[in-house]
């Protein structure tokens, strides 16, 4: 099946968000999204249990606000697109089962596609039939933080390199939490660190040090990957330090330099990653590149290199189902061969992995 504008629905359950969105080639419809993110704050982050339960009550309510804003049938719709992983197992599983039984139902085909590609696809919806040259991506989220090189986004992604503990999101909220700031940890860090002075503590940067990066002709065994549990723990040795002495913790002065070390680290590796790989346009995306500083010394640092930017809405960072639709839609235009329903979802599904193939 190829369609050069298929009509695709994309399907996003992989955490806390129920997401459905519509997509016309590279022309968005629809990015309906329902988030349980409420009924984990109290837990300070996602409770897997829960987030499943919301999921399988937010699907069918979801589907048809996002039917109705598109203005489509299912009857119309080309092909159908969900997130098959990486993510919560059970999770996964609800929207899977949701995209399978879909599939049956309609008769339409059925792309188990890759959550993190998805995030890229979706910075490249709105006149952008054609994948840029030299492609690379920046995905920064929750329970990921990956730089790739993007080839061809239909089947071809390559991990350049990424966190080898905590993920750069799993770090805000950690120390969000610490700092007694609340969940989810990056809006909230971001909002004090603007009244904070990021130079006022010296946090590590993590698989910086000589050793690690080595040269381009004599690549260090972590040249391209991050590390963030040092810098979490830094951070919790100096609220220690303040609470044991009776002193108010400087809360704006902490968020600004935590994470001026986290976004100085990404920063830097990925202008490094992108130079040493002949990347000339970089997409940036996952939730935590809603991150105000992340965004500008990301851009700032790529066009001092000659390197392009791109950074989706912010409305389409976070999960959603329109990156799935997004990926879907590139995927039937290209003539891929749909996976079918014949799968299971893959919780460590590699990012190489575009789509499940057919059984």
């Amino acid at each position: 099946m190829a369609t050069a504008e298929p009509l695709v629905l994309g399907i996003e359950s992989s955490c806390d968000e129920t997401g459905v969105g519509i997509v016309r080639g590279t022309d968005l419809l629809t990015n309906t999204v329902s988030s349980s993110m409420d009924e984990h704050v109290r837990f300070g982050g996602v409770i897997p249990e829960i987030a499943s339960r919301a999921h399988l009550e937010a699907f069918v309510p979801t589907l048809q606000a996002a039917l109705d804003d598109a203005g489509v049938t299912l009857d119309e719709i080309d092909a159908i697109a969900v997130t098959s992983g990486p993510g919560l197992a059970g999770a996964l599983m609800v929207g899977v089962a949701a995209a399978k039984a879909l599939a049956v139902a309609t008769e339409k085909p059925l792309y188990a596609i890759n959550h993190l590609v998805a995030h890229v696809s979706v910075g490249l919806l709105d006149d952008n039939d054609e994948l840029p040259d030299n492609l690379g991506a920046l995905l920064v989220s929750g329970g990921h933080t990956e730089i790739l090189s993007v080839p061809d986004i239909t089947g071809d992604v390559r991990l350049l390199g990424a966190t080898i503990d905590d993920a750069a999101g799993e770090a805000y909220d950690k120390v969000a939490r610490l700092l007694g700031l609340g969940y989810p940890g990056g809006p909230a860090i971001d909002k004090a660190a603007q009244n904070g002075d990021p130079t006022a503590f010296r946090f590590p940067r993590g698989l910086t040090a000589g050793k690690y990066m080595g040269s381009a002709e004599k690549p260090g065994s972590h040249r391209y990957d991050m590390s963030f549990s040092g810098l979490k723990t830094a951070v919790a040795r100096v609220v220690e330090t303040y609470e044991a002495s009776g002193q108010p913790v400087p809360v704006a002065d902490v968020a600004a330099s935590f994470q001026e070390s986290v976004v100085d680290v990404i920063s830097r590796k990925t202008v490094l990653a992108c130079t040493e790989n002949s990347i000339d346009t970089l997409l940036v995306g996952g939730g935590v590149a809603a991150n105000s500083r992340l965004r500008a010394l990301v851009t700032e640092r790529c066009n001092a290199q000659g390197i392009e930017v791109i950074v989706p809405p912010l409305s389409l960072c976070t999960d959603n189902g329109a990156m799935v639709a997004a990926l879907g839609a590139r995927l039937v235009a290209e003539g891929r061969s749909a996976t079918g329903i014949v799968f299971t979802a893959d919780p460590g599904l590699p990012v190489s992995t575009v789509s499940m193939g057919a059984a």
